[in-house]
């Protein structure tokens, strides 16, 4: 039982997971429902494959600069084949399921996909202490938060400020994830103090003490905002989905606060992604 969630955790299953029930939510705020059955799944398709492809570089590119891989990378590593072939057969899945899609979103995929496509092309080919790989962070982020949101709002013809809000929140908390994890990596590779040891990162770039202070902003601002919705927003849903936006926020800032605990046996990583699935309880 261990080793099969472990393998649904190398495998990102909870962030895909919590694309899809985040999409969930973004479709409800927008009232943009019912929302096409193909949808989700082409949306939970598309990151595993993002997901998987920059895993499988990112141990390529390890191989040939000889540098050390996390566990994670080394089980794409040893999966290696497989994987290329499974993401083989859930791009063509992907793909055909496009022609069932509405046309607005169709058109809105092939950019983004470009884009991405472009983005894990880079990171690949740069080399491992690039200055443009900084922007990794903030840009999966972006990334990350315009798959889930502009998926759905194409759909639509206008777009409400308290949806731009609550888009800006999501994306906070895309981004303070991502740091986060990135200054737990450093600790984990027993160098929080030495970044010359650990991935190259904006963690590594920034240190440790510079990443706390925008993580406790981070949250700050996210908890702010979903506050002050609350008394904004006449929507229900949308007062709801901005104190669930704000939680999210205050769990990852718990990990923040407690790293020693979290940092057993990669709890951290468990957490942090499953709170992307925290939107399944207002739907």
């Amino acid at each position: 039982m261990r080793t099969y969630l472990r393998t649904v955790y190398y495998l990102d299953f909870l962030v895909v997971v919590g694309a899809v029930l985040s999409s969930r939510m973004v479709a409800r705020l927008s009232d943009v429902e019912p929302i096409h059955w193909a949808t989700p799944i082409v949306l939970a398709l598309v990151v595993f494959i993002i997901y998987t492809v920059d895993r499988l570089l990112d141990v390529r590119k390890g191989d040939l600069s000889n540098q050390p891989l996390t566990p994670r990378h080394q089980f794409h590593r040893r999966h290696a084949t497989l994987l290329w072939r499974v993401v083989a057969v859930a791009s063509a899945v992907a793909l055909a399921l496009t022609f069932f899609l509405p046309g607005s979103v169709i058109k809105f995929g092939i950019v983004l996909g470009g884009v991405c496509i472009a983005y894990v092309g880079a990171v690949f080919r740069l080399p491992a202490r690039h200055p443009a790989l900084l922007l990794k962070e903030p840009l999966v982020a972006v990334l990350y938060t315009a798959g889930i949101w502009g998926s759905v709002w194409v759909q639509r013809p206008t777009v409400s400020k308290v949806d731009v809000a609550e888009c800006l929140m999501f994306m906070g908390i895309a981004f303070q994830n991502l740091l986060l994890f990135a200054v737990l990596e450093q600790y984990e590779a027993g160098s929080p103090d030495r970044p010359d040891l650990a991935g190259f990162s904006l963690a590594t770039a920034w240190g440790t003490e510079r990443c706390d202070l925008i993580l406790r902003w981070l949250t700050f601002v996210v908890v702010a905002a979903g506050l002050g919705l609350c008394f904004l927003a006449s929507d229900r849903f949308a007062q709801r989905s901005a104190l669930m936006l704000g939680l999210m926020s205050l769990t990852l800032y718990s990990i923040q606060r407690y790293p020693n605990y979290f940092l057993k046996n990669e709890r951290y990583r468990w957490l942090g992604d499953g709170v992307f699935w925290m939107p399944a309880l207002v739907l």
